[in-house]
């Protein structure tokens, strides 16, 4: 993209200037490389953005951010009911609640490698992982409902996982308002087997050596040590949000026409917050946020009987969940005054700051863990909210390294089983149902994940507290 478009108010922001219909400006987070590298596309899904109703103070984009659906990957907008504020189906995405959690060992990365292949081995088979893919769980009726509304609190009031868990995730596990009546019953099928599954796509179980310690104390507070090895898990509400998405893009935008908005994308269908569609989205959505939550603690409860079979030793304490599809209700100081405003986090992660009162009390002195993600062979990253993020873009961060090439450009430059062979030679272990999933996913269709954190570090989004490296990967 071209930098000539933006006004560089600072090493690492850029601004566009509000023009034709923009409401607010533009601001992308990146240094001038990654600019260089992002595609047009990311500029103009933020101007389109910018031109939605009740926006609030600017549309930002994220060092990672690409081009996606409507909102580009990566985006934030913060919307006001009270100035006729929107919702946006195309502003949370299709894998609603997609997130990352991170769970600490205490185990040094050299008993890892001492079993490292049969590790792999036993994880990749009693994790159910890949497109379509289904585990042991069955939902009835009920059980479908009390998911939907209870989240990672109905997962461990089931037996998955500890109840010290829910302190350590967004919302404490379980988003408040969700309301299963507002699901479909075809989106409620799609989801009846796939409890505790990865799914396919950028999800990912990994085994990661934390590899280097940029700041020690907050290293400490979070429990992470050089040369032990933590449990990531990314995944998010798999089919069930994927069908929520798809069925309110759609009737949002037969709402929009009917309503006479000329929306400036259909890919951004939109309604007003304060509408029956509206509330209807709110209430599906945050329901298949609860779902996410549930996934990923399931998900946990399967990892810990796998590794702890190996090292009954370690105490897989979670460190943080959080997730980087969403719209959360918050408050927010806007022009001197706080106002409850839906913050749309696309491809971007809450990041809050030391004090924030909504942390656990764990928390409050170091700032929320930002959990990064990185793709099979590159690092992954953890950072901590700061409290200048919350005027720079509403405490948000960056998500992961985020696409530098499609899928398509992906499978015509990488073939799977070579990768497969060329990261066991480095060390580190894939298993996975799909060498062409592989391909796409390849580390080197992503930007360098560590030029991104760093970026976000100097815009003031998050600082960085340490860096982790795959050493066992369960790739979807």
């Amino acid at each position: 993209m071209d930098p000539a478009r933006f006004t560089r108010v600072a090493e690492t922001a850029w601004r566009l200037e509000p023009e034709a219909g923009m409401h607010v400006p533009g601001v992308i987070y990146a240094d001038e490389t990654l600019l260089n590298e992002m595609d047009d596309k990311v500029g103009e899904q933020l101007a389109n953005v910018a031109r939605l109703p009740g926006i609030v103070r600017a549309a930002y984009a994220m060092p990672d951010a690409h081009w996606g659906y409507g909102f580009p990957i990566g985006g934030v907008a913060a919307f006001d009911p009270e100035e006729g504020g929107v919702v946006s189906a195309g502003g949370v995405g299709f894998d609603i609640s997609c997130g990352v959690r991170a769970l600490i060992t205490g185990v040094d990365v050299a008993r890892i490698r001492l079993v490292q292949k049969s590790l792999a081995n036993d994880l990749y088979t009693n994790i159910p992982v890949g497109l379509g893919s289904t585990g042991a769980i069955s939902l009835d009726s009920a059980a479908m409902v009390a998911m939907l509304e209870g989240g990672a609190g109905w997962a461990v009031s089931e037996g998955y996982g500890r109840a010290s868990d829910l302190e350590r995730i967004e919302e404490g596990g379980t988003m408040r308002g969700a309301r299963a009546d507002c699901v479909s019953e075809h989106a409620r099928e799609r989801q009846r087997r796939e409890m505790g599954t990865l799914g396919s796509g950028n999800h990912y179980l990994e085994i990661q050596e934390v590899s280097e310690i940029y700041d020690a104390n907050v290293a400490a507070t979070f429990g992470l040590r050089l040369g032990e090895v933590v449990i990531s898990i990314h995944c998010g509400s798999r089919g069930l949000g994927h069908q929520i998405g798809t069925e309110f893009l759609r009737d949002m935008a037969a709402d929009a026409a009917a309503r006479g908005f000329e929306l400036p994308d259909r890919e951004l269908a939109c309604a007003p917050i304060r509408s029956p569609i509206g509330e209807t989205y709110l209430g599906a959505m945050r329901a298949a946020t609860n779902c996410a939550f549930a996934n990923r603690q399931i998900l946990t409860h399967l990892v810990r009987r796998v590794f702890g079979h190996y090292f009954p030793d370690a105490p897989l304490d979670l460190l943080f969940d959080v997730s980087h599809n969403t719209c959360k209700t918050e408050i927010h100081p806007v022009d001197g005054r706080m106002r409850e405003l839906y913050v749309h986090r696309k491809g971007a992660t809450r990041a809050f700051g030391p004090g924030h009162a909504d942390l656990p009390e764990a928390f409050r002195a170091t700032g929320q863990p930002v959990l990064i993600g990185g793709s099979m062979g590159t690092s992954s990253y953890v950072l901590a909210g700061t409290a200048a993020g919350e005027a720079a873009s509403f405490s948000s961060a960056c998500h992961g390294a985020g696409r530098s090439m499609s899928r398509h450009q992906a499978l015509r430059r990488w073939r799977g089983r070579a990768l497969v062979d060329e990261l066991a030679a480095r060390g580190i272990i894939i298993r996975s149902p799909s060498l062409r999933g592989v391909a796409e996913e390849a580390p080197g269709a992503y930007k360098e994940s560590g030029a991104v954190v760093e970026a976000a570090e100097h815009a003031g989004l998050a600082r960085r507290v340490a860096r982790l490296d795959p050493v066992i990967c369960i790739k979807g």
